[in-house]
């Protein structure tokens, strides 16, 4: 009676740790196999897998028994070639030994899987599943937390803020209660993970070091910011007096509209000195000032003018606020003398003020911006350089300047004497020679 032990390996590890194909067939040879993987690989638990092939087949030559071992493989291209490569050297061992009945020796789920294959060629009396008892992942926790302690950088990250929760929860557990205690905890910690998910460290230390180097080098814009926040702030409160001002609102829309019609004007100059001093900072460097800086407070302006539009288009029709009225004065035409503007007229207005805003805070940067200057600069520039170098044709229309430099080099002239002098040299050695 022969047993064929056979040890199976789905995603071919013996080939690709030892170069060695499949399949491998005898005592000896497995046990060459068993050094070469545990030296390309000693965590590998294939090579435990391959001396349980080996003991297997000495438990039944004791019992009298004789015994074929194998390892077969399959290959790594896709796991159907994987699984017909095994079946194809099943067939080759079953067909030179004839065993009458396998044992499968496997190491993995992966690897159980290529057992029906074996079952429907010959008759398997036994599946041996290696389990190595030495875990890595349990083994090495120890280490692993050992370099997680030893981190200075995730320390701060991860044991700085759980600290912090353990000692505050109880404060405000016995303070407030468990329940308020635990959603001030709560939210703390998801204001600290959008913080680092949205990178907010390194944005505040990049803006940190951007005042810094305006500080130092004595911009103009550090203090046009510094007006830009005063005025922001302003805007806020403005618009958060207006929104406290109104009479039981019957939705949420109407507060929002009133908080921007109420700030939109604050915020507005807000941009606009911020922007202008950015102009001013280009202005004073030798760098010509770029169109986007300058076409960027007629922007805001007009951004401006359409929000607050908008904003008072709906107020006034919640009659919240009162009509647009243009004030009497000697210097206003009759015609539009207390003129008032209906909801829709004023939208019109302020949406068509924005729009000319707009076109000629356009037409004000293609103008100041220096490019056409630039342009015709670079253009000359390479024209200057393309005539000096490709040897082109000069506006004469005769040769090229280069041509006719190198035509007036004197040492061109002295040279040309010389190539004279050898040649009328060699031709009286020649005729001297015949």
């Amino acid at each position: 009676m022969t047993t064929l032990v056979v040890r199976l390996d789905r995603t071919d590890d013996v080939g690709r740790k030892t170069g060695l194909r499949t399949p491998i067939v005898g005592w000896e040879a497995i046990r060459a196999l068993v050094t070469d993987i545990g030296l390309a690989d000693p965590e590998d638990s294939g090579v435990n897998s391959l001396l349980e092939t080996l003991r297997v087949a000495q438990d039944l030559r004791d019992e009298n028994e004789e015994t074929v071992v194998a390892v077969v493989s399959g290959d790594r291209e896709s796991m159907v070639s994987a699984d017909r490569t095994v079946a194809r050297q099943l067939d080759e061992l079953i067909e030179e030994h004839d065993p009458d009945s396998a044992v499968v020796v496997i190491d993995s789920a992966e690897d159980e899987r290529l057992v029906p294959i074996v079952e429907s060629r010959v008759q398997v009396d036994s599946v041996d599943r290696v389990v190595v008892r030495q875990a890595r992942d349990i083994e090495s926790t120890y280490y692993l937390l050992k370099q997680f302690l030893a981190d200075e950088e995730l320390r701060q990250t991860i044991l700085v803020p759980v600290g912090i929760t353990l000692l505050v929860f109880p404060i405000l557990a016995m303070r407030f209660g468990a329940a308020q205690g635990a959603a001030a905890i709560t939210t703390v910690i998801g204001l600290f993970l959008l913080y680092k998910g949205f990178n907010a460290d390194e944005i505040m230390t990049g803006v940190t070091h951007q005042a810094r180097e305006s500080l130092y080098s004595g911009q103009v814009s550090v203090v046009t910011y510094v007006v830009a926040a005063g005025l922001t702030l302003v805007g806020l409160f403005a618009g958060a007096l207006g929104v406290s001002g109104l009479d039981d609102p019957q939705s949420v829309f109407v507060p929002v509209m009133q908080f921007v019609f109420d700030s939109i004007p604050w915020l507005a100059m807000a941009g606009i000195t911020a922007s202008a001093g950015r102009i001013l900072d280009e202005i004073i460097g030798e760098d010509p000032v770029r169109r986007s800086y300058l076409n960027l407070p007629f922007i805001l302006l007009a951004v401006a003018l359409v929000l607050r539009g908008f904003a008072a288009y709906f107020l006034q029709q919640q009659d919240v606020i009162g009509p647009l009225e243009v004030p009497s004065s000697e210097f206003i035409p009759p015609v539009i003398d207390g003129l008032q503007f209906t909801s829709g007229g004023r939208l019109t207005l302020f949406v068509v003020t924005a729009i000319a805003v707009s076109l000629v805070g356009a037409r004000f940067a293609a103008i100041f911006s220096g490019r056409d200057e630039l342009a015709l600069t670079d253009d000359s520039d390479s024209r200057a350089e393309s005539e000096l170098t490709d040897g082109g044709p000069d506006s004469g229309g005769g040769e090229s300047q280069t041509v006719r430099d190198l035509e007036s080099d004197p040492r061109l002239d002295v040279k040309r004497e010389t190539e004279a002098s050898d040649t009328e040299v060699d031709r009286d050695d020649s005729d001297d020679g015949e």
